[in-house]
């Protein structure tokens, strides 16, 4: 594709230099009204190669949340595109995302549109956003559309957030119960059970099955240790491949309590991200396959995808929604009502909102169901151990007594 070196005012009066590809001159000058640039001069360039940096380190949601909302905020001021970049990268802390942005901003100075640009940090930028500033820069809706992507965002960094608070306070607790009962069983057991074996006492059979425990940690511990070790990374390994993480989501999806609340996190997720991408002016097909690489769960994700070649086939939404089995009942009502109305992408955000206050409430009931039982786990295994150490002392006083 041709370059063409252009000069030109922006809204505000301000004097505008770039290099820019297009496929003819009166496409580039297009172009560059819909982002308010008044053309003065357009000449014809030939191509440059723009290296690409080294980027290490990592950009998270909250710091691409930020960025995004920013820059909705000065393209709708008037500020030039590459402009608008220098002053971003400038003031970026993450020295990784301020090297991307930099990036960005050359290529887009090369003549490269800005969604073209993104796309070559898919690790920052991934599908669901260069799709959308796509939509936005073909429509002359950017600054819309980046403000739709800053919100999407945040949601999804709150969904994220619900999920970890709900897994890790008693995902920590079971591993600080397992430690300290590991460490009775190692440590503190054999010394009574020397101490019993001196006197000479008879061993009630908790005691026993108590010490035959701790003699097996005692001889097997580093191989056991080991063990546990492989087993974790061979369940990572397994998770990795198709068949493995659909058996570990499904498993998952099925769980009493936690399974209800990840399929709530996964509809939370479709409908927002559906409804944003369609918004924003992304073809449906497209919408989905987006959509279902960003489910986060392989089951939901392989629902969204038979939705997807239903509707290629000409059917409607809601009847392949239906007999995917995965999505509640009151979402695929909602979203026909939505698709009879023509207002479909509003009725998605509107089940996204609900589902996010019901994952709130739902996380709020996990850990209030979960903490008595936690509390009554530990209760009994290391209450058990320690009783069973003091029986056969009480019997040695029983005797000593009599």
């Amino acid at each position: 594709m041709p370059q063409y070196e252009y000069r030109g005012t922006s809204r505000t009066g301000a004097q505008i230099i770039g290099v820019r590809a297009a496929p003819t001159r009166e496409a580039l000058e297009a172009a560059l009204r819909r982002e308010q640039i008044t053309p003065a001069r357009i000449v014809a360039k030939r191509e440059l190669a723009i290296p690409k940096p080294k980027v290490r380190g990592r950009v998270n949601a909250k710091e691409l949340a930020i960025f995004t909302r920013q820059f909705s905020v000065m393209i709708d001021a008037g500020l030039p595109l590459v402009q608008c970049l220098e002053i971003l990268a400038g003031q970026q802390e993450n020295k990784s995302f301020a090297k991307v942005l930099a990036g960005v901003r050359r290529t887009v100075e090369g003549g490269s549109t800005l969604a073209n640009a993104l796309r070559e940090y898919p690790k920052v930028f991934d599908d669901l956003y260069t799709n959308m500033v796509e939509a936005g820069e073909a429509g002359g809706i950017l600054d819309g559309v980046l403000q739709r992507l800053s919100g999407h965002i945040e949601k999804a960094v709150k969904l994220r957030r619900a999920v970890k608070s709900a897994l890790i306070y008693p995902s920590a607790v079971v591993l600080i119960a397992g430690g300290v009962i590991f460490l009775l069983l190692w440590k503190v057991v054999p010394i009574f059970a020397t101490l019993f074996a001196g006197l000479g006492v008879d061993l009630p059979l908790p005691t026993r099955i108590v010490i035959g425990f701790s003699n097996a940690i005692a001889s097997f511990a580093l191989p056991l240790l080991i063990l546990l070790a492989l087993g974790g990374y061979g369940l990572k390994v397994f998770y990795a491949t198709p068949q493995g993480r659909m058996i570990i989501d499904s498993f998952i999806l099925k769980l009493p309590l936690l399974g209800d609340l990840m399929r709530k996190i996964a509809v939370g997720m479709f409908t927002r991200t559906l409804g944003t991408l369609i918004s924003s002016g992304v073809p449906m097909l497209e919408a989905m396959n987006i959509t279902a690489r960003t489910a986060g769960n392989a089951v939901v994700e392989k629902a969204i995808l038979e939705v997807r070649k239903a509707i290629e086939t000409g059917r409607t939404i809601v009847d392949p929604l239906r007999e995917t089995g995965v999505f509640p009942n009151i979402v695929v009502q909602m979203i026909g009502v939505g698709e009879q109305t023509g207002s479909l992408d509003s009725m998605l955000q509107k089940i996204a909102d609900f589902f996010e206050e019901e994952v709130d409430a739902a996380v709020a009931n996990l850990l209030t169901a979960m903490e008595p039982m936690i509390i009554l786990f530990l209760g009994v295994v290391v209450g058990g151990i320690v009783i069973s150490m003091y029986l056969p002392l009480f019997s040695l006083i029983g005797k000593l007594a009599g």
